[in-house]
Formats: structure tokens, sequence, C-alpha cells
């Protein structure tokens, strides 16, 4: 999968996960707000990896690269090269720093889970809000 389906997986699934908490399926909205980040992780990754040299500057980087078939959105931001530019970013805003704390919790295996409408609304702002929201950043680094 190449950069630009990624991004594009990642804008319908936000859309996706809208019309979720419009119907009250709030796992499946929850689940769908973390993909979000994960595809938007990854869509970055494979922008680092065609910008940065890392594939054939950092050695280290290569043995850690097999990490990206991973879901894990903190292992992603690193894989990314993103580390230091979003820990600023958190720093330089609280309310971005607050999304990720709860968007970092997200995990794959939640689509096996029930989810409360709390939780998924949680999320979602967390992952859609304008400007602070994680997916907004994100985007301007893919």
């Amino acid at each position: 999968m190449d950069r630009m389906k990624l991004q594009k997986l990642a804008r319908a699934r936000l859309k996706d996960a809208k019309a979720l908490l419009e119907k009250k399926r709030w796992a499946g909205a929850y689940y769908f707000c973390g993909y979000v980040i994960e595809c938007a992780l990854k869509a970055c990754v494979l922008r680092y990896l065609g910008e940065s040299g890392a594939v054939f500057g950092d050695q280290s980087y290569l043995k850690k690269l097999a990490d990206c078939w991973t879901h894990d959105l903190v292992k992603l931001v690193n894989l990314a090269g993103l580390d230091a530019e979003f820990g600023a970013a958190r720093g330089a805003n609280a309310a971005l720093d607050n999304f990720w704390v709860v968007t970092k919790e997200w995990k794959e295996t939640s689509r096996y889970e029930e989810k409360p409408e709390a939780e998924a609304r949680a999320l979602y702002e967390a992952v859609s809000d304008n400007p602070n929201g994680v997916f907004r950043w994100i985007q301007s680094h893919w």
C-alpha cells in the first residue's frame, strides 16, 4: 500500500467513525478512530523512508523497520521519525498533548471490545478536533 492509499484510507475511516457515532455504534467508532491514526502514521513512515535517507544512513533503523507492521501508535511515531517534532508540538500545545494521551491508548485489539459512548466520543474528538486534533497534526507531516 502506498502513501496516497493510506492517506485516502485514513480520511475514509474518519468519515466512517463519525457515521458510526451518529448511529450510536460506539465500539466501531472507537476502533476506526484509532485506525485513522495508524494509517496516517504509516503514511508518515513511508514519507520518512523516502525523504530521510534513514534506510541507508542508519543501520539500526533497518532493524527497527520490521516493526512497521505494528499497530502501536507510539512505535509508529518513532518509525516515522517524528518523536522530537511531535514532542515539541505537544509541549507547545496542551490540547494536542491531551488529545495524544487519549489517542495513544488505542489498541488494535479494541475491535474485540465493547466501548462506552464516552470513550468513543473522547477518541473521536482527540483524533478529529480542528485545529488541535492528532490527525490534523499528522496530516501536516504525511
